[in-house]
């Protein structure tokens, strides 16, 4: 049977090849005691993983409002597989008139409150419609006394499905106290053996201690930051099984530098104590900025999906273009899942970094390791990669090797000849001397326990934000000297903040191993030369390589076959060649990127634009009303007139307000 979408009309209650089957009766799941309460009230569109999840959802929501709820209706196919369902208030209907006599009076008023939901093709289920007013009184301290509230299924309370970046992105969250690894501070719950085995796996290892550190950091960093964001997630016993937060200057970084973004698992992949997991992008400078950070329990597709998501809703659904992670199926898949648009590559500086670990007792390992080397950093198209791998399985007999066969499945996500196109503002090192340090390089190790990384983290932040603040001084106030008598050069001394400068500076000073600029073929407007540029290799050797640059002057495009702009944000020594022999004395503006420019004014106050914000969202209301303020309190303390004045607004904003606010 075809499913309908809610993105054309919502399915209705009768079809063809199904049978219908109406259920009066109240879901009863296995014996558990429910924690905690979920502040999100159900929308349309909103999606779970299983029948029981949305079961969990909606009695949450409805004990946290002071109403029971009931299964109305399940619809099953004639596979008896569950394919629909309607989850009711209590009060829901009106009970059978009885003969008896003396009747039991009614407790049913008919109330309208109700959620429809569906199981689609992804094999989530999808609430279809909500009505969400009553037509009777509810008060949430009345909800304790329901009967859904005593039982309750196994619901996994992960986070909603969120398909699109222009939707309102959600995160399921939960309040709940957050319980030490021993059980300190947990609420009395009925021990179950084996269950509690499953459940220790699926939590994070708190030691005695760490959540009154948790909650203090949170509480604190609530108090210095009204844009702070975080949210957990916690598994049946109520217990941590995963974390999110950012601050506000995280958030707003994003806003300037979303482009690229590495999601960095290595305290995950390499067994650390604390199981973190940092998203970093890369700022003007060249410098790691923080973009996040979370907790797992486990590296499972399902953990690694919650926290991508948290991070996505915490960014207002705005994804990267290019994510860069550790090579992993589990990650690939998840990232698949939450960023289907974004270009993914996988850390080549990791992958290379491995080959003595996995390569090693291969007898002629060191022949190896140079030949690979060559084959991923000289390879210049696809097709030449291809050769040279086949060559190196071939000769070196490691056909069969496991990881050798990864690799090769996994080459268009790491190898350079294949991601040319993709813009990684060098976050991904494609050249053998290239590094690419960790943001809490220094402030973490193996051994490093929570509350000790909690206590650095402050340091850590504050250190990158001079250390941004020392480069911007700098590259506003210091000129550079310049090397050589090529105009790009001083043209981008103006433009560029001290370090991409440097870069290009390399580029430059490289356009004299470069020689034999000749004309290939013409097609049309464009030209293709072939560039040949001297190039040190393995041993101190020099050789010679081949490069085609397409350069059209009308269109003021040049575009070289090595990729460097695209992957790194500036021109390579090939294209300037070309541009100098052509007699173009000043790189063409579309060279020059703004996110690399020293004079582009950036301001790390949260920055929403009302089309860019839900208005039903309470936490972007908030955003958006504190950037406001914000920029009132900048203007207004521009002078004492505009002081007074500002004070004046305020106040006849704050009576309007109470005005609006007293009964009628």
């Amino acid at each position: 049977m075809d499913e309908v979408s809610l993105n054309t009309e919502p399915a209705g209650d009768d079809d063809a090849d199904e049978s219908e089957i109406d259920l009066q009766t109240e879901y009863v799941g296995q014996t558990d005691i429910m924690q905690g309460e979920n502040p999100l009230p159900p929308t349309v569109g909103m999606e779970f993983e299983s029948y029981e999840d949305v079961y969990y959802f909606y009695n949450c929501y409805a004990k946290e409002h002071g109403f029971g709820v009931r299964v109305s209706n399940t619809w099953y196919r004639k596979s008896k597989e569950r394919y629909r369902g309607k989850l009711s208030c209590s009060s829901a209907g009106f009970k059978k008139k009885s003969e008896a006599n003396r009747p039991r009076p009614e407790t049913r008023t008919g109330c309208p409150a109700m959620i429809k939901f569906r199981l689609m093709e992804s094999k989530r289920w999808r609430i279809i419609e909500v009505e969400l007013e009553h037509n009777h009184l509810i008060t949430p301290a009345s909800g304790k006394f329901y009967k859904s509230h005593k039982h309750i299924g196994l619901g996994t309370k992960r986070t909603l499905q969120l398909d699109g970046a222009e939707e309102v992105q959600k995160v399921k969250l939960f309040r709940t106290v957050i319980v030490d690894g021993e059980g300190n501070g947990s609420v009395d719950i009925d021990g179950e053996g084996l269950r509690n085995n499953v459940l220790q796996l699926n939590q994070l290892k708190l030691k005695e201690g760490d959540a009154c550190v948790v909650n203090n950091f949170f509480c604190r960093l609530q108090l210095m930051d009204p844009n702070f964001f975080y949210v957990v997630d916690l598994n049946e016993k109520g217990y941590l099984r995963s974390m999110f937060w950012a601050n506000v200057r995280s958030r707003v970084a994003y806003s300037y530098f979303s482009d690229v973004v590495s999601i960095d698992t290595t305290c995950l992949t390499d067994k650390y104590e604390i199981p973190l997991v940092s998203f970093v992008g890369v700022n003007h400078h060249g410098q790691s900025v923080l973009l996040g950070c979370g907790l797992l329990a486990d590296d499972s597709v399902e953990s690694y999906v919650w926290l991508f998501r948290a991070w996505l809703t915490c960014m207002l659904g705005r994804p990267p273009q290019a994510i860069i992670t550790d090579q992993s199926r589990t990650l690939q898949t998840a990232v698949a899942d939450v960023f289907p648009r974004a270009s993914h590559c996988l850390c080549l500086l990791r992958i290379m970094q491995k080959v003595p670990e996995k390569l090693g007792g291969l007898f002629e390992f060191e022949a190896i390791k140079v030949a690979l080397k060559r084959a991923v950093y000289c390879t210049l198209r696809p097709e030449e990669f291809e050769a040279a791998w086949a060559y190196i399985v071939q000769h070196h007999e490691i056909r069969d090797h496991k990881w050798i066969q990864v690799l090769y499945e996994d080459r268009k996500l790491w190898v350079p000849v294949y991601f040319r196109d993709t813009f990684v503002a060098g976050m991904l090192p494609i050249q053998q001397n290239e590094v690419f340090v960790s943001f809490f390089e220094g402030y973490l190790d193996k051994h490093t326990t929570l509350k000790e990384f909690l206590d650095k983290y402050d340091q850590a932040l504050q250190t990158s934000h001079q250390l941004e603040a020392l480069a911007d001084m700098e590259s506003r106030n210091s000129g550079f000297m310049v090397k050589s008598r090529c105009y790009f050069e001083l043209q981008l001394s103006k433009l560029y903040t001290n370090e991409i400068f440097r870069r290009f500076e390399r580029e430059v000073e490289g356009m004299h191993s470069c020689f034999s600029n000749r004309q290939l073929n013409v097609d049309g407007p464009t030209v293709t030369y072939m560039v040949k540029e001297q190039v040190e290799v393995e041993g101190n050797r020099r050789e010679t390589r081949d490069l085609e640059v397409l350069y059209n002057a009308s269109e003021m495009e040049v575009l070289c076959v090595c990729g460097l702009f695209n992957l790194g944000g500036y021109l390579c020594r090939h294209a300037l060649s070309v541009l100098n022999q052509n007699g173009i004395e000043e790189i063409p503006p579309r060279y020059i990127l703004a996110r690399w420019r020293k004079d582009v004014k950036r301001s790390y106050v949260l920055d929403h634009s009302c089309s860019g914000i839900d208005t039903n969202n309470p936490v972007h209301r908030h955003d958006h009303l504190y950037k406001c303020i914000m920029q009132v309190i900048e203007e207004g303390s521009k002078s004492h007139d505009r002081y007074k004045d500002t004070l004046q607004a305020l106040d006849e904003i704050l009576n309007k307000l109470h005005l609006g606010n007293q009964p009628m």
